[in-house]
């Protein structure tokens, strides 16, 4: 069972993970071979746990503690849990955590998109989403609705920062995802993907596009999906890159829809 040790000052630098480094530093900082990342909540936490993600200290309201010695139990006794009063819990984090558990994870390694496309019969691609709460979002209706995995762009935010990994509900731990080399995007990813079968659709608003529920769209036995940032949309080279573009077709003047809830409605039309 983790080390429960209780923790008064809040300067102590043995909860920096937590409320004083960087996404970014965190990123840097060795202590595995990848990097650190931060997860919240209790399911978050014991779905990272259930993928293999190695914990390296956890964060407790002290509250909470007894609720989540279950959890705790997980781990073995070199992991240190640090246990906080609620009030001051709060103060460090500068917001209520939800049942007051947080963990600190060694980043699990990064996989190739060959990696994660072997074997893959429904992709989604996604291309400089910038929010990190939309990249969240989209995994997590990638695994609720048929998603084999996902490939992000060079410049795509990062699916294991802490709020992407929040909003996925621990979903980034469990549908495999790669990030595309930057000298292989977009037309060295998808011209691979499509020889290896895959007719990737562009989701985007242009001429040409077909409606999301054309019959024609199901032919090709292993589909890709591409998702554009939240500004400008796919890149034209992307578009160029794709086999056909498709657009949802909107009601009351709306011209297009989030790309959390975008990709939600193409993942259940197309990947069922």
């Amino acid at each position: 069972m983790a080390a429960v040790t209780y923790l008064k000052a809040l300067d102590d630098p043995r909860l920096d993970a937590y409320a004083r480094l960087t996404d970014h530093q965190l990123r840097a900082r060795l202590e595995g071979a990848s990097g650190v990342l931060v997860a919240e909540t209790r399911l978050v936490v014991e779905v990272a746990l259930d993928a293999g993600v190695r914990p390296l200290s956890f964060l407790v309201d002290e509250r909470h503690l007894e609720a989540h010695a279950d959890v705790l139990a997980r781990a073995g006794d070199e992991v240190p849990a640090f246990v906080l009063p609620h009030g001051q819990m709060e103060r460090l984090t500068g917001y209520n955590v939800t049942r007051g558990l947080l963990c600190a994870m060694e980043r699990p390694a990064p996989r190739s998109v060959a990696e994660v496309v072997a074997g893959a019969r429904r992709l989604a691609i996604v291309e400089d989403l910038v929010d990190v709460s939309n990249v969240g979002a989209l995994f997590r209706s990638a695994s609720a609705l048929g998603a084999d995995a996902v490939v992000v762009s060079p410049r795509c935010a990062d699916p294991y920062v802490r709020r992407a990994v929040r909003t996925s509900m621990g979903t980034v731990f469990t549908v495999p995802w790669a990030r595309a080399e930057e000298g292989r995007w977009p037309r060295g990813t998808l011209d691979a993907l499509r020889a290896e079968g895959f007719a990737c659709y562009a989701m985007a608003l242009v001429e040409g596009a077909v409606p999301l529920d054309d019959p024609s769209l199901l032919a090709a036995e292993r589909r890709a999906l591409v998702f554009g940032n939240e500004g400008s949309g796919l890149a034209p080279e992307t578009l160029a890159a794709c086999d056909r573009s498709v657009i949802i077709p909107m009601s009351h003047g709306v011209d297009s829809l989030n790309v959390a809830a975008s990709s939600a409605v193409a993942f259940w039309q197309l990947f069922r």
